[in-house]
């Protein structure tokens, strides 16, 4: 079975973007490096935008790339999907993406994407599974994250925390209510703009 991890860049004070869905700043590590995150700086590969491949720091570089190399699928809320389009089928890392809504795929969207709608966050985690196989499951940090986190279901909890707060907006752990233990980070990562800290979750 694959390892579970819960993942996104954050602000120091927790939010992964403000109540409007705009990051901000937390993403500007991405491209303002000088060494490409997928190793051939192949410039289709951007999700940005801007019209360039992901480059960072040289230490953030030699985190992001086998961690990203490592995912085989990709869990998401129908909120991000609606958000991104679904990366228009191609996904930053990984093979797969399962999406937890309790409305269908859009008609005629990407048929050729590896794409699979479920309804509770329970199948999520489990069809996730069947597809990556014992490759990783990214499960991106927000309300259904959270929903994931509090049911048991994530190894561990991942964050690119870049220094700015934004005081208020969409939290990391989304609407988590309770304690949950984690154990001291195993992954200490000092990029530029941006600190990689990775953490088990204590059972």
């Amino acid at each position: 079975m694959g390892t579970v991890i819960m993942h996104s860049v954050v602000s120091v004070d927790g939010f992964i973007a403000d109540k409007n869905d705009d990051v901000g700043p937390l993403h500007d590590w991405y491209f303002s490096g000088d060494t490409p995150i997928t190793g051939d700086a192949d410039p289709e590969y951007d999700h940005s935008g801007a019209g360039s491949p992901f480059k960072v720091s040289r230490a953030s570089a030699e985190y992001v790339r086998p961690a990203w190399e490592a995912i085989g699928t990709t869990v998401m809320g129908r909120h991000l999907f609606d958000l991104v389009n679904g990366w228009e089928g191609r996904p930053p890392a990984g093979d797969h993406v399962v999406v937890v809504s309790h409305r269908p795929k859009p008609e005629g969207w990407h048929p050729e994407a590896s794409y699979h709608f479920v309804d509770s966050v329970t199948a999520a985690i489990d069809k996730a599974q069947e597809l990556a196989g014992d490759r990783v499951i990214a499960v991106n940090a927000g309300e259904v994250g959270g929903r994931i986190l509090a049911a048991g279901l994530v190894d561990e909890v991942a964050m690119d925390v870049v220094p700015v707060v934004f005081g208020s907006g969409k939290r990391y752990f989304g609407g988590i209510d309770g304690q949950l233990l984690l154990e001291d980070p195993h992954v200490v990562v000092q990029g530029e703009r941006v600190l990689h800290l990775s953490y088990k979750v204590r059972r």
